[in-house]
């Protein structure tokens, strides 16, 4: 075993070294795998070791061991048969059953040989399965639904169908259904016959139902049968006996199952009677127990049994243990193949909970759930919490799933749902040494689709044994599994005065100015206003302080704390000895950090916890990563282990303070971030280590569900989502407003003499407000033409509209807090601006345009162009489109501004038809002809929207969790494209993973890369790019289903296949024809997030490029393959590894650290940056070899970025944006390219805006100073930020050092964006005195930025500016250390 520990694709040596040296004590999991004798392992694991490094996949098995060749030596016929099924658990079943036949040795002796579906990805186990099938009597498959693996099975079974004497098909994808045949029974009209049988494949909608049906019919149809006289009949009825005898997975069922078969399909047994005794039935759904005499369909009769049981303990016969209801799949227990099982009953009896496990035959959950965890007559439930052991989703397992269904059964329910997870295509010890985990598949079917359910806490509880298949418990894990469960039944059970809650908040970039970080929202106000609430509802909150204000200043800096440390107040001091002996990890920490208690979080002597506790309340802040500073640590390309004082923190809050749960406020904390596997984590994965036994609940912004899937799967929150702020338009202000207004008056004097007067103004305005950047301006006193004239102003109208339409979240969130109606109202403008096709819903300015006789798409590209007309039109549509929405939200709340049912008002006011408020608003503008149907169903799905947004559940939603109840999921994404965001406080879920792209996300992702194009060839003498270096975000691609991954095929020119099931795993290439242009070349930089969750997507990408690069076409029309052969040559490599195109970090690591080192001024120059961009994101992912996880392929990547053209990104929703986060600009490689390319030319960098319904693609400058423009020197936007106090003046702050990292990877910030600022806050008196008061810390961080900005060349300004700013430094810098002192 030690001697896997070291095989190729595991940590580097030394720290593999680190941990077989450690191995030895007890927290590793490989003491705890079964242990086997060593004569018969010496032969299997050298041969189980070449496997591991022969074929780079993640299942390593083999079908050898299960293979069974009889020694026949009586000359009986031998019947050969053939399987292939999902999991293993009917190895060792069908083995034993075989075993037997060949054993009593009487009609026939049987050759058996078996394999995984994931095996057959192996191009060699792949010839070998079909070798098998040439001399095969018959074939066996079951669950198969991997569209790219269940083609294979059909090809290969295809080609024998006819000679095989049997194909028994058990369900599978429609494609392998269709192979059955038995006799004349066969499935080959599949999707399209009448018989009910097949009506039961087609119906999408009631997917469970159609598992039950299935069922019932297996049941009562062999009786009908029997008595119809037809061959045809018989065979059915053969076929449902079968699958009767499958689904009782027994060894004796299997037996009988393999005589009847033989006895009737296979020739050289036709005269032979062989006797079979028919299928023995277990219950469909019940409740076992492995100690209860039989299985129970009562949950009475049960628990009469489990009252009286003789084995019990004390602690279970007490009538307040808490329940946990197990739910398991049959045909493991069936098959016999149970001990995870029973191993998960007897620790959780063991922790003194009792258990309930029910099981069920089909792939529908949700009726037994209601049957046995229900009390039919009080409607209570029996249990506390539940674990599903199955893996799978409630309703559908790993065909079609009803997540609807699955929710309601849970509400009704209403407990802790967890979903644990079995290995099932790896075995334990690939599991172990995989930096990804879990395998990519099993990611996609067993974590995504439950989370849809609102399942949580993904933890690994079973292994696969390799030879036996048999599943074994993992017991270190299965230990924290049950406990955990038990910490959230406790949730249940406890009064709210005993329980205790760990606040915890962040601080990023470490500097008091930054404690209590998180996006968009008002993190000590929310905290305030939650803690109120919990105080009323009964929790135990003594000695909270009146106002926010001095929540802050207890935590941030206590009168008593005499420290001068980040002057935090000290909640607890945690000495050296007692740190070790309750952080059991401590000493793998060393490795990076030395010894405890380091220089982090501690002051010499002990460990420090910064805080501030309230009764039963703690407010602590968590440590931040510990490298942000340091530059050398930054290089690394893996990141390092959480320090001491972070492992003290979560010490501290489990083992002192004693939490019953930990609420994790706000987007986003670093425990999840830490390193580990991505998915499936083992006891040595950090966030693993450090989250414990404590329920996260974790408050989370609702348009990030990357992110917060990530602190679902690797710290088990229970994340519940937030609103970001209402939107409103960016507005005019300044020069800008002043443009307006000239433009205006313009319009209605241009046919006087006054003409040329007032363009001459508005020219020399636009230069004053730097518009010449955007715009092509003639020099002042030009003389043009009329026309030109009007060319010119509508040019700079159409960039002043387009800053004044623009969205921004105003102001921050505060939890508790829902928006009125009319801060709501941009946001429904917003909604109403893109059309609907699957709801039937047309967009308002689409339809006003067409009450004018114009198409809205030409005039989005009219006023594009600056064609006066359609800039004016476009207004007055945008105009009428919010006046409408404010008629209607006016109509729909009362006097305090509140929204009243809206549903009631919307029936009264659609009861009478005239006075609709919008028609009414309409009919006093030139779009009185507007259709009426199309507005009402409009404004009907509107009035539901705002509902929605105004609905206030996120304190709800957090008592709910800490209740230990139920918190219903929805999906994250933003709130404008997808309304099903709202209403907040549901339990954030990204999507199924192989949903996209979608259809529809590849119609926008062509009209964005063709504009891409047209634009580059624009700027480039009209040729095209030959390689675009681009970037793919997890969140991006969650809110378009998949857009900018749809971009890249539509480069290369390929299109996604979905199959039957809508989902997408293979690709096929688009004719050069049909293309119309080259095939462009990529180089994908996929953030780490990305790769954690869409895995399957990457392996996609990278097998349509390598694709791309085999066909046989000219380089001039297809750049993948010009550069890989260059590549190829260059590096003496295959023409497939040179196509390495699919980027990312190393497994369990996130961003290029440009972003920490940009925020805390930490970097030398920018070849430093370029760097650490290179050694961090230099990470490739092989579709030949996805069991390697990440390989550096450092080489491969410089070369591709050297061949790119112009960079590329995606913005898609109108809260987020270049300068509002860190990591735009993180992971941009603008300035990177421009050093690797040979000619040293900088690339044209390209920013997608996809936030509103008429798409752009601008240069990277334009947008930058569009950004400028609507936020930072926007007194609309800074004067809200200012409004949220403390945190406003971080957000200020924040921005400019977003826009310095812009010109530090792109060099694409103008010179007039800083003078700009610098007048804006420092030379404004006023304004300079509010910041420093505010918070005199984040303010410090703004000089310095100022002065860091010149110092590094990226402002030139006058010299007493840098004086003043010099001198405001120490200033401020006085002031601090003053109040410190």
């Amino acid at each position: 075993m030690a001697s896997l520990v070291s095989s190729p694709f595991t940590l580097p040596t030394s720290k593999a070294d680190h941990l077989s040296s450690l191995s030895g004590k007890h927290y590793f999991l490989h003491s705890f795998l079964p242990k086997k004798t060593s004569q018969t392992n010496s032969s299997s694991s050298v041969k189980v070791k070449c496997a591991a490094i022969g074929n780079g996949l993640f299942t390593q098995t083999t079908p050898e061991v299960r293979r069974i060749v009889p020694d026949n030596n009586q000359g009986l016929p031998t019947v050969k048969v053939v399987y292939v099924v999902l999991e293993a658990q009917y190895q060792s079943s069908l083995t034993a059953a075989v075993q037997a036949l060949n054993k009593n040795n009487r009609y026939a002796s049987f050759e058996v040989v078996g394999y995984l579906v994931e095996e057959l990805r192996d191009e060699s186990t792949y010839k070998t399965f079909c070798k098998d099938l040439e001399d095969a009597n018959i074939f066996i498959g079951s669950l198969i639904f991997v569209e790219e693996l269940a083609l294979k099975i059909k090809d290969a079974v295809e080609k024998e169908r006819d000679r095989l004497d049997a194909v028994l098909v058990f369900p599978s994808m429609p494609e392998v259904m269709r192979l059955n045949k038995l006799g004349s029974f066969s499935m080959s009209q599949l999707g399209q016959s009448k018989s009910p049988f097949f009506q039961l494949f087609k119906r999408k909608k009631q997917s469970a139902g159609f598992a039950d049906s299935m069922l019932k019919l297996v049941r009562t149809l062999p009786k009908v049968l029997k008595y119809l006289p037809s061959d045809k009949a018989q065979d059915a009825r053969l076929y449902i006996l079968s699958l009767q005898f499958w689904l009782g997975g027994s060894p004796d069922n299997l037996k009988n199952f393999l005589k009847m078969i033989s006895g009737s399909y296979v020739p050289a047994l036709k005269g032979t009677k062989i006797e079979y005794s028919d299928p023995v039935l277990y219950l469909d759904s019940g409740i076992w127990h492995p100690l209860a005499p039989c299985m129970y369909e009562d949950v009475k009769e049960y628990l009469n049994w489990y009252g009286t049981r003789k084995d019990a303990n004390q602690k279970l016969k007490d009538t307040n243990a808490p329940i946990i209801g197990l739910i398991l799949q049959r045909s493991h227990i069936v098959t016999g193949d149970e001990s995870h099982y029973v191993a998960v009953i007897m620790e959780l009896e063991a922790k003194g909970a009792k258990v309930i496990p029910i099981f069920a035959g089909g792939l529908d959950f949700s009726g037994p759930v209601e049957r046995y965890l229900i009390d039919p007559i009080t409607k209570k439930p029996f249990v506390h919490s539940v674990i599903s052991l199955t893996g799978f989703a409630l309703v559908g397992g790993p065909a079609r799933q009803d997540h609807p269904r699955a929710v309601e059964a849970l509400v009704k329910l209403d407990v802790p749902y967890i979903v644990a997870l079995p290995l099932v295509f790896q075995t334990t010890e690939e599991w172990l040494n995989s930096t990804l985990g879990l395998h990519p598949i099993q990611v996609a079917l067993q974590v995504a689709l439950p989370e849809l359910d609102g399942g949580m806490e993904p933890i690994v509880f079973a292994g696969r044994d390799p030879r036996t298949g048999k599943s074994h418990a993992l017991h270190k894990r299965v230990e924290q599994l049950c406990t955990r469960a038990i910490r959230w039944a406790e949730l249940k059970k406890k009064s709210k005065a005993e329980k205790k809650l760990a606040v915890t908040v962040f601080s990023f970039p470490p500097d008091k100015g930054n404690v209590g970080t998180a996006a968009y929202l008002n993190v000590f106000s929310s905290i305030f206003s939650v803690l109120k609430e919990l105080q009323r509802d009964g929790y135990n909150v003594e000695g909270l302080p009146e106002t926010s204000d001095a929540l802050i200043e207890d935590v941030i800096h206590d009168k008593e704390a005499q420290f001068s440390s980040p002057n935090l107040n000290i909640a607890y001091k945690m000495g050296v000895r007692e740190y070790k002996s309750l952080t059991p990890y401590a000493t793998a920490l060393e490795e990076n950090w030395g010894k405890p208690p380091g220089n982090l979080n501690s002051d010499g002597e002990s460990l420090l916890v910064y805080g501030k506790q309230y009764g039963n309340v703690f407010i602590g802040v968590q440590p931040t990563f510990g490298y942000e500073g340091d530059p050398m640590r930054l290089l690394f390309s893996k990141s390092a282990s959480p320090h001491h004082g972070f492992a003290a923190y979560y010490s501290f809050v489990e083992k002192i303070f004693k939490a019953d749960a930990v609420l994790h406020f706000g987007t986003h904390g670093s425990l999840e971030f830490m390193p580990g596997k991505q998915v499936g984590m083992s006891d040595v994965c950090y966030p693993d280590s450090l989250i414990g036994n404590i329920p996260n609940v974790y408050y989370y912004a609702a348009n990030n569900p990357s992110e917060a899937t990530i602190a679902k799967r690797r710290s088990y929150a229970n994340t519940i989502s937030y609103l970001t702020p209402p939107a409103e338009n960016a507005g005019l202000y300044k020069g800008l407003k002043q443009l307006s207004e000239l433009i205006s008056s313009y319009q209605s004097l241009k046919d006087t003499g006054r003409g040329p007067q007032i363009v001459s103004s508005i020219i020399s305005t636009a230069k004053q407000c730097n518009l010449d950047k955007d715009v092509n301006l003639p020099d002042e006193g030009e003389e043009i033409s009329a026309k030109e004239r009007d060319l010119v102003v509508g040019k700079v109208y159409s960039k002043i509209m387009e800053i004044e339409s623009r969205l921004l979240p105003c102001g921050l969130h505060v939890i508790g807090e829902p928006p009125s109606a009319m801060e709501a109202v941009a946001t429904l403008v917003n909604i109403a601006a893109l059309d609907r096709p699957e709801d039937g819903i047309s967009s308002l300015p689409g339809t006003l345009a067409e009450s004018v006789g114009r198409n809205i798409e030409e005039v989005y590209r009219g006023s594009d162009k600056g064609i006066l007309k359609d800039v004016e039109l476009l207004r007055q549509i945008t105009e009428a489109s919010r006046g409408a929405v404010s008629a209607f939200v006016e109509r729909t709340t009362n006097k305090k501004g509140q929204v009243v049912d809206v549903a009631d008002k919307l029936s009264s006011i659609l009861g009478f038809g005239l006075n609709e408020p919008w028609v009414q608003y309409l009919s006093n503008t030139k779009f009185y002809r507007s259709d009426r149907e199309k507005l009402r169903t409009l404004f009907v799905f509107l009035g539901e929207c705002l509902r929605l947004v105004v609905a206030d559940n996120e304190v709800g939603s957090l008592k709910q969790a800490l209740e230990g109840k139920y918190v219903e999921p929805g999906p994250g994404g933003d709130p404008i494209r997808n309304p099903k965001v709202l209403p907040t406080g549901k339990n954030i879920h990204a999507l199924d993973p192989q949903s996209i792209p979608t259809t529809a996300a590849m119609q926008s992702a062509k009209i964005v890369v063709d504009r891409l194009i047209a634009r580059q060839k624009a700027d480039n003498g009209g040729k095209y790019p030959e390689t675009v270096a681009l970037v793919l975000w997890g969140t991006d691609n969650i809110k378009t289903y998949g857009e900018s991954l749809a971009q890249v095929l539509w480069m290369i020119g390929v299109r996604p296949i979905a199959d039957t099931f809508g989902r997408v795993n293979r690709v096929e290439p688009v004719s050069l024809e049909e293309l119309g242009r080259p095939r462009i070349d990529v180089v994908v930089n996929c953030s780490g997030v990305f790769r954690d969750l869409f895995i399957n997507q990457m392996n996609l990408l990278d097998r349509a490029v390598k694709m791309v690069a085999e066909l046989e076409e000219p380089e001039d029309q297809n750049y993948v393959r010009k550069h890989a052969l260059e590549q190829a040559k260059n590096l003496e490599i295959g023409v497939r590894e040179a196509a390495t195109r699919v980027f990312s970090n190393a497994s369990g690591s996130y961003s290029s650290n440009i972003n920490l080192a940009v925020e805390n001024s930490s970097w030398n120059d920018e070849k430093q940056l370029q760097d650490m961009y290179l050694s961090r994101k230099s990470f490739a992912f092989d579709c030949d070899a996805p069991g390697a996880g990440m390989t550096e392929k450092r080489k491969v990547f410089e070369m591709a970025l050297s061949t790119a053209e112009a960079t590329f990104q995606n913005l898609d929703s109108s809260e987020i944006s270049l300068t509002d986060v860190s990591h735009y600009f993180d992971s941009d490689p603008t300035n990177l390219v421009q050093n690797l390319r040979k000619d040293g030319k900088k690339p044209n960098a390209y920013v997608a805006d996809t936030t509103t319904a008429n798409a752009q693609v601008r240069t990277l400058a334009e947008t930058v100073r569009l950004d400028a423009r609507t936020k930072l020197l926007n007194p609309k936007w800074y004067e809200g930020m200012m409004a949220s106090g403390y945190e406003g003046v971080r957000e200020i702050e924040k921005r400019l050092t977003n826009t310095v990292g812009w010109s530090a990877t792109s060099g694409q910030v103008d010179n007039w964006v800083y003078e700009e600022a610098n007048s804006t806050f420092i030379q404004d008196e006023e304004m300079l005195n509010r910041l420093m008061k505010t918070n005199p810390n984040s303010f410090r961080k703004l000089v310095q930025t100022f002065l860091e900005a010149n110092g590094r060349g990226y402002w030139e300004t006058s010299e007493q500016n840098i004086e003043k700013l010099r001198q405001l430094y120490s200033e401020v810098e006085d002031k601090i250390e003053g109040i410190d002192r």
